[in-house]
């Protein structure tokens, strides 16, 4: 039976390979991004956030078989925050009552091994505590410090909301399971210029290292997602899974798992 899976980010990279992966196999999509989809939204804003929930319960009529949350940002900017982590949580709020509605829902999103670097404290916690003002408040400090620690702070914080929320009566004691794909370098146009430079190529090497196979193509994180959301994800929850080319082994080694 078809099931009703939003995914945000639908119109490039990560989200529109995972649309595809999805669609061939059955299921509608409901796809979220700024233009070109199902539900045209900005979810760096609390006004877009709200929108995008309201037009995805009219699509599904109120039963989300599931939801994965692959839009994101890597400029530097204090919207890091109210895109990586407000744009995917409050997303995700304001759906979990569609996703409990139904049979066996399932949900993911869509980390980063940038957020195993360093942080900036006060923007995670200003994050964890729901306080958008202050983060974006502290991000502009940050700005002016060195901006490095903002992209890292945004997907670390979104990890750890996972990871706190994911146990709660509200998500596993709803059946839901909640888990984070953490991708290493991934060929999509968010990363294109980055490739395009040859010296921060060599900078992403070193910060980034895949013995494995190299750099991952969209579709790569795209199937560990789908399976994430896939009916044999019974029991797997509040989990980082790392698809990186052994980047995150690499850099924190083994004793860390």
């Amino acid at each position: 039976m078809s099931r009703h899976i939003a995914v945000t980010g639908s119109a490039s990279g990560i989200g529109q390979a995972l649309a595809e992966q999805l669609i061939g196999a059955g299921d509608t999509v409901i796809g979220i991004d700024l233009k070109d989809a199902d539900v045209c939204a900005d979810l760096g804003t609390p006004t877009g956030r709200a929108q995008a929930v309201e037009a995805v319960l009219e699509r599904c009529g109120g039963v989300l078989d599931g939801l994965v949350a692959c839009a994101g940002i890597n400029t530097p900017s204090p919207a890091l925050v109210s895109v990586n982590f407000f744009g995917v949580t409050a997303l995700a709020e304001g759906l979990r009552p569609a996703l409990a509605a139904a049979a066996a829902p399932r949900a993911a999103v869509v980390g980063s091994i940038s957020g195993t670097q360093p942080v900036d404290d006060e923007v995670v916690a200003a994050c964890l505590a729901g306080d958008e003002a202050a983060a974006l408040a502290r991000a502009e400090v940050v700005m002016g410090e060195g901006p490095q620690k903002l992209y890292p702070s945004s997907k670390a914080a979104l990890a750890q909301w996972v990871r706190r929320d994911c146990v709660t009566p509200q998500w596993a004691g709803a059946g839901i399971p909640l888990n984070v794909v953490a991708p290493g370098v991934v060929r999509t146009p968010m990363s294109a210029a980055l490739f395009a430079d040859e010296r921060m190529k060599q900078v992403m090497d070193r910060a980034v290292p895949m013995p494995l196979n190299g750099y991952a193509g969209p579709e790569v994180i795209a199937e560990a997602l789908s399976w994430l959301i896939g009916p044999s994800n019974t029991h797997m929850t509040g989990q980082v899974l790392y698809v990186d080319g052994g980047a995150e082994v690499s850099l924190r080694g083994p004793a860390v798992f």
